[in-house]
Formats: C-alpha cells, structure tokens, sequence
C-alpha cells in the first residue's frame, strides 16, 4: 500500500442509503462493525459460515440482511454478489474473515497450518473483491477494507505462514486500490473533465484484536497494543465518511 501511513479517518456522517457487505459478520469483530454501521444510518449484508451464528447474532434486525456463503467457493461468492445486486447492490465490502495458525521456527511451518491461512486471508479476500469489484467501482462511495497485522513489517520465524498470508492479502488490496484509479482516470478520458476518486481500498493495521469476552475469559491479562474491536468498528464506519481521494491505496494503524 501507500508509504504513508496517515491517521485513523476522524469521525464523520456518511452518506445515506449505503449498504455495506461484512464478511465474517457473526464474529466479535463483523458484529462490533455490523453495529457501528447500523447506528449511523447503513444497510449491512452480513456473511457467514454459519446460519445459526448468524441468525443468534441477527435475527432480530430488519436492517441486516444474512447470508451464508462458503466464501472461498469462488462460484458461491459469484452468486452472492449476483443476490446483492438484486436487492439494491453493494457500496462497501469489509473483509473479516481471518485466523491465526503459528509454529516453531521455519521448519515449524506446516502446510496444513498454510493451506487454513491462504484459504482464509487470501482466497476469501480475492474471490470477494472480485465478485463485488463492479458493484464498487460504480459505487458513489465505493470502500473496500480489510484488517491486517504489525506482522507484516516484523516478521518472525514462528509467525512466517501468517506474516505471508497476511502481506499476500495487502498486496491484493493495493492492486485493487490500482484497479479503483484507473477507474477514475477512464473516466477522465472519456468525459474530458477532472473526475473525483469515488471507490477506495483500505488497510487497517493491528498487532491484534481484542473484545469484551476475551477480557471476560483472561481478567489477568493485560492485552497490552491490541486493538478494541469497537475502536475498529468506528474506523471502518469513518472509512464512508472520509474522501476517497484521502483513502486509497494507504494502510492505516489502529494499533
């Protein structure tokens, strides 16, 4: 992504009428961001694994609309943007699913452990952002996110299938924010007129993610430098209020 590395987006209305795709919705994360999203005014299609997860975590919120999708079937993803599209169209697409796997040392590096991480953080990551791309791109406040880690610029020997998994995505996502670019240019060209960035693609960087019940579950530990999932949610909430221009293409710490 882009060398800078600017502030978190400060708060800010977003437009209305925004409906917003959240993968890996009925986790502690996808819910915290769900709720933020509502509370200002968007439409959420929440994604899972899970019906049951999805339903405990939604079935009461006419404003959130569910479904379940294994989304590292490229075919399934294709037919879940194919619905959303249907049903009005997606303006943000905010890319939680995720996992860690770590080992002892390089040789402590399984394949097992690497077939899980790229399933997670790169197939899912690329078979939605393509899916959904068109719907973005047209989007008058297309944002695309994802939540990486400090592991990328601190590699370690234990963490080197996560570290990988992790750079492969944000390399994903700033070729995605090229895409978003020379979308703006083609439309330059072809209006003669200077065209503003309309869609953006985001990285959002933390050492790790923390909620209430995991501080529920270990009351001793300190969680020292990780994030709060709500303090991410209101990011990911800000990135809709935030210019285009100001967001694409740049990887932004929460840490």
């Amino acid at each position: 992504m882009s060398g800078n590395q600017p502030e978190e987006p400060e708060g800010a209305d977003i437009p209305t009428g925004l409906r917003v795709v959240v993968a890996g919705a009925s986790g502690a994360s996808g819910k915290a961001v769900t709720a933020a999203l509502r509370r200002a005014g968007a439409g959420v299609i929440a994604v899972g694994s899970n019906a049951e997860r999805l339903r405990q975590a939604y079935g009461d919120d006419d404003g959130v609309a569910t479904f379940v999708c294994d989304l590292a079937d490229r075919v399934a993803v294709e037919g879940l943007a194919a619905d959303v599209l249907a049903r009005g169209g997606a303006d943000g697409l905010i890319h939680l699913v995720g996992g860690w796997r770590g080992g002892k040392g390089i040789t402590g590096q399984s394949d097992e452990d690497w077939d899980f991480l790229h399933r997670n953080l790169v197939t899912t990551l690329r078979n939605t952002t393509r899916a959904f791309y068109p719907q973005l791109a047209s989007s008058k406040c297309g944002r695309a996110a994802i939540v990486s880690s400090t592991a990328v610029g601190s590699a370690t020997a234990g963490g080197a299938n996560y570290a990988a998994a992790k750079a492969a995505a944000e390399s994903w996502m700033q070729s995605l924010a090229d895409g978003f670019e020379r979308e703006r240019k083609a439309a330059e060209k072809d209006t003669g007129r200077p065209a503003p960035a309309r869609a953006a693609a985001v990285v959002l960087v933390v050492k790790a993610l923390v909620d209430d019940g995991m501080r529920r579950a270990e009351p001793e530990k300190a969680f020292d430098g990780f994030t709060d999932v709500a303090q991410l949610a209101e990011a990911v909430k800000n990135l809709f209020g935030t210019p285009a221009a100001d967001l694409n293409g740049h990887r932004i710490p929460l840490v």
